[in-house]
């Protein structure tokens, strides 16, 4: 455990780490390898949308070990409060491209929950004229799952704890923490 990890359990806002800096490393090691393999011989254009904001440390850190040429874009997707889903989702930035016919692409997002994003975004960007839509997420909760929606790509399955770290947040608090921890209930439920 590194200091850093040991600040945050000490003062009681970590109930554990869940996933370790090294733990994290060796993820998107193995995510990139999936994906370079998948696409290493494919002719189109391979497009990774990040969601923002969780996904940009995750999406970075693949980015970086991906050997196979991408280009990247983003969209911005409301559908959480606080520690609860809404149901709604709401598109606050759309990806706006022309070359979507032409373009597969590969939907980074942090944790998988409900399913009810990832699902409707997939869907919406096929609907938009994707050539192909693939999901990665570096946190799975397939417990919570309320719809039928496996991603291609996982880092990790997960219990049905809140958790913060590598850009996941509790309201805007805990995005730059190096490694996936359980926050405490006790800073939640006050």
């Amino acid at each position: 455990m590194q200091s850093g990890e040991n600040t945050y359990i000490s003062s009681g806002e970590i109930e554990r780490i869940l996933m370790s800096q090294e733990e994290i490393d060796e993820t998107t090691d193995r995510i990139a390898a999936e994906i370079d393999r998948d696409f290493k011989n494919y002719d189109g254009k391979v497009i990774i949308l990040g969601i923002l904001k969780g996904s940009v440390v995750f999406m970075g850190d693949i980015m970086r070990k991906l050997t196979i040429p991408v280009e990247i874009d983003f969209m911005k997707v409301s559908s959480y409060s606080g520690t609860l889903s809404g149901g709604r989702i709401n598109i606050v930035l759309d990806l706006n491209r022309a070359d979507l016919s032409e373009s597969t692409i590969i939907i980074i997002e942090d944790i998988i929950d409900s399913g009810r994003t990832l699902s409707y975004l997939t869907e919406y960007l096929r609907i938009n004229g994707a050539a192909d839509v693939k999901t990665c997420t570096l946190l799975d909760k397939p417990s919570r799952r309320e719809v039928d929606f496996t991603p291609d790509y996982v880092g990790r399955e997960i219990p049905d704890e809140f958790v913060v770290g590598y850009g996941l947040d509790y309201c805007e608090k805990y995005r730059t923490l190096p490694f996936v921890g359980i926050l405490s209930r006790s800073v939640y439920e006050k």
